[in-house]
């Protein structure tokens, strides 16, 4: 049953000064948990993730976003990305504050990216392991395709004149809205979103994002929390095998893997209304089953279990571990045929559902 809502906007400051836009959708009653939204690039909070905040909040989720500084409704130059780890130190320091309200303090605490916001989520768990119960990547930038990593020379030289002109709008890219979002209705709405960038990135911008993701490609193996990792199939702005990669590569236990035939980056908002709802349920059912005990197994570390399962599924070996969630399946998986992609040099057939939990 849908709950009503409230919702609410603020500013506050962060370290450095900088005002930033704050926004916040609560259940009339107790929540579940709490959601902390991290946003894509050029993306904001109030309108863009209006959807994911409203239908969280409707589910008895208490959901919580920050526009990055120079995004959205927050002060800074425009869609100006001096220092990746300035995002990420800013959104842990507005979502702990949240955290430690003496109301929230006995609540489960989610991270929510979408994109770009995958990345800030996962850095988030990386700054501090034990402090979230959990995640939800949505199409998440956290590795560069092999066949769009530019080569190292031409890094070398851009990293050259990065100090030089660091916020000149220089790198070319293809509209990223017409290849994000399916539905054309939807797809005009965004572009009328005025708080949305939709100029070329800048330079600096462009090296922090790209720096980012190698770094973190490098370090998959360190994700540790639990989480459930969506990805459309026809994606052309994130690769899907970059998800593959990071539900592979992760030390969690409990982990899933799901892949959309036929849809596109913008799973929440880009898609007609029957996709999104589908896309939002299995999101509600993720979190409905681990936020009743995501605090109390925060504060009762679980004892290491080497034990796992390797299924053999013609496609590829995937290895499984037991879940320690109580009430929920061991584990879970359902192999489903969809049709061959071959965008990103990738051909042949994926599995579009994977869980290790």
């Amino acid at each position: 049953m849908d709950f009503e809502f409230q919702y609410q906007e603020g500013y506050r400051r962060n370290s450095r000064g900088v005002r930033l836009f704050t926004c916040k959708w609560l259940p009339p009653s107790s929540p579940k948990a709490l959601v902390f939204l991290c946003h894509g690039y050029g993306m904001e909070c109030s309108r863009y993730m209006r959807e994911s905040g409203v239908r969280l909040a409707r589910a008895g989720y208490a959901v919580f976003g920050m526009d990055y500084e120079g995004h959205g409704r927050s002060e800074g130059s425009r869609c100006y990305i001096r220092k990746f780890d300035n995002l990420v130190t800013d959104c842990y320091d507005f979502f702990k504050s949240v955290a430690e309200v003496n109301e929230y303090k006995g609540k489960g605490r989610f991270l929510y990216g979408e994109s770009m916001g995958g990345a800030v989520a996962l850095l988030l768990h990386k700054k501090n392991p034990y402090f979230w119960d959990g995640a939800v990547l949505v199409a998440p930038m956290c590795k560069i395709s092999e066949d769009v990593k530019p080569h190292p020379m031409v890094i070398s030289i851009l990293t050259k004149v990065e100090d030089v002109i660091p916020a000149w709008k220089i790198v070319p890219t293809k509209d990223v809205i017409d290849s994000a979002f399916k539905d054309p209705s939807k797809r005009e709405t965004i572009r009328k979103n005025k708080l949305i960038y939709q100029d070329k990135p800048r330079l600096k911008t462009a090296l922090e994002m790209l720096r980012t993701s190698m770094n973190l490609e490098e370090s998959l193996h360190e994700v540790t929390l639990p989480f459930f990792v969506l990805h459309g199939e026809a994606d052309t702005v994130t690769d899907p095998e970059v998800s593959k990669a990071l539900y592979e590569q992760a030390s969690s236990k409990d982990k899933t893997f799901k892949l959309y035939p036929d849809m596109w980056h913008g799973l929440t908002s880009g898609e007609p209304d029957e996709n999104i709802d589908f896309v939002f349920s299995d999101i509600i059912d993720w979190l409905d089953k681990r936020a009743p005990y995501a605090f109390q197994n925060r504060n009762t570390p679980e004892p290491i279990d080497d034990e796992s399962q390797t299924i053999d599924y013609g496609v590829e070996r995937v290895t499984t571990a037991a879940s320690q969630l109580p009430g929920d399946e061991t584990r879970h998986l359902r192999k489903t045929r969809s049709r061959p992609s071959y965008f990103c040099g990738l051909k042949g057939r994926r599995l579009l559902h994977l869980s290790s939990m």
